[in-house]
């Protein structure tokens, strides 16, 4: 289950770009913490913490505590802005949600037992198409991941949502369709070699279909003399 963090944080009295580039100069990122039926709150925090914060790898899917000058905001980051440039932190989102409240959040995927996979020994490469997954479940028990084990999958093979074990109290956000996770496939020495060898097996079944077969044109041929 993902840890709680706290950010101590300071209300914005003013807004608008200048004030906004203003409190970036300081080592400030503006933020604003909305939902829950209250009115929108505009807050500035300390980048250095928010930087530390984003490096642990589970912040978008982690209880965060948002103290204004000790008021407590239970939230969950919705969105990080970051400058195309610098990749500085620009602006957060954050939702107010209830203590249980049911969210839906971005969960890191780790792949396991590539040693164990077939297809991998055999010099398939892992290609994974998601890299997190969106699941369903309570606010106070968000996981820290999603564990999807490779053993015994073969070059070809192909991991579905209806395939993974979940996490205790989740489920997929996304119900429409057994959408495709990873899969095992050649590498690309392999798969070249396999498509020149296609090719060369297509032309030579045209060319054998335009090689006349040997006596039948003497055979119309001896037809026509007679």
């Amino acid at each position: 289950m993902s840890e709680q963090l706290t950010l101590s944080a300071e209300a914005r009295e003013r807004a608008g770009k200048g004030a906004s580039r203003a409190l970036r100069n300081q080592g400030r990122v503006p933020a604003v913490v909305y939902g829950e039926k209250q009115e929108p709150l505009s807050i500035h925090i300390e980048e250095k913490a928010l930087v530390k914060m984003l490096h642990t790898g589970h912040f978008m899917n982690s209880v965060v505590m948002i103290d204004v000058g000790g008021s407590q905001n239970r939230t969950l980051p919705k969105d990080v802005q970051f400058h195309p440039v610098t990749d500085r932190p620009m602006h957060v989102d954050f939702l107010r949600i209830a203590e249980h409240a049911t969210v839906t959040v971005a969960v890191p995927i780790r792949f396991v037992g590539e040693e164990n996979s077939r297809g991998i020994k055999r010099g398939g490469v892992l290609n994974a198409v998601r890299h997190e997954l969106e699941l369903v479940c309570d606010a106070a028990e968000m996981p820290d991941e999603v564990v999807i084990d490779l053993a015994g999958l073969e070059i070809g093979d192909s991991i579905h949502i209806s395939h993974v074990k979940l996490p205790a109290g989740t489920s997929a956000a996304i119900t429409d369709r057994d959408f495709t996770i990873a899969t095992i496939v050649a590498p690309s020495g392999v798969k070249a070699e396999a498509a020149e060898a296609a090719a060369a097996e297509a032309a030579g079944g045209v060319e054998a279909d335009e090689v006349p077969v040997v006596g039948e044109e003497e055979a119309e041929g001896e037809g026509e003399q007679a």
